[in-house]
């Protein structure tokens, strides 16, 4: 097992990218602090696990609560003796312009997709030193290497997500930290609503996919965790400060 005797915490683990990652490390033998702002999802996600003889525990959390998040991590590392993998998942999709999305669409952009993977890493990154290092992951998107039409507050935020993995991954491999961002291209999830909406319905969602996408198809959340995986292991244990676009080929 390629994360024996490892402790990672999830944040937005209640469901889609967020679930199936917690589900592939605690299959590869992690112990998985799930976490979600809906506490029913976050159990619904551990019983998955339990169902399969892996180990995980549940806890409510809204990432954009600074205390709450930070509180977290530390009661994770206290409870467990250690924090081998943060995987900063939980974000958020306002479609629009710029003369469309209106300054709190933005703002509530930047608080999701920017600063709480900020005070995420920065809670954690304490306790990686102390223990000898560790693989933080935030899930950025391949929109941020990339631009979408009609999109300003998702792309600029997944953009910024990007630079701060890379800024983080310079000032933190003297310490064994490693800092990767992952960039899923279009997942059949309920996130892509924004998307949906700003295509204009969920068929012209599907053409875009068959067509822009040279593999013609959405990715699994299967496919997204085996990258989760890759990033918590020690598979990619000299890879730092890199974006892992898993998009079918849509970005190039």
């Amino acid at each position: 097992m390629r994360l024996a005797g490892k402790v990672a915490l999830v944040t937005g683990a209640g469901s889609g990218i967020g679930r199936a990652g917690s589900m592939a490390m605690a299959q590869e033998g992690a112990h998985v602090v799930v976490t979600d702002r809906d506490a029913t999802l976050a159990e619904a996600t551990v019983a998955a696990i339990v169902a399969q003889g892996n180990q995980a525990s549940a806890i409510q959390l809204d990432v954009t609560d600074d205390d709450a998040l930070t509180r977290t991590i530390d009661e994770a590392v206290k409870n467990f003796g250690r924090l081998d993998v943060l995987h900063s998942h939980a974000g958020l999709q306002i479609e629009g312009t710029l003369e469309e999305v209106e300054p709190d669409g933005m703002d509530a952009s930047w608080a999701l997709n920017v600063r709480a993977h900020f005070i995420a890493a920065r809670a954690a990154v304490a306790h990686m030193k102390s223990q000898g290092g560790g693989s933080v992951i935030v899930t950025a998107s391949n929109s941020g290497v990339q631009y979408d039409r009609g999109m300003i507050a998702y792309a600029t935020t997944k953009h910024a997500a990007v630079a701060m993995v890379r800024q983080m991954a310079a000032d933190y491999a003297v310490h064994a930290i490693r800092f990767n961002a992952l960039c899923p291209g279009f997942v059949d999830t309920p996130f892509n609503a924004g998307f949906e909406k700003q295509m204009g319905g969920r068929a012209k969602l599907e053409s875009y996919i068959e067509q822009a996408i040279p593999m013609s198809r959405w990715a699994t959340v299967d496919e997204i965790g085996h990258g989760i995986v890759y990033l918590a292991s020690d598979e990619s244990a000299f890879m730092t400060g890199q974006a892992l676009v898993i998009d079918g080929g849509e970005c190039i």
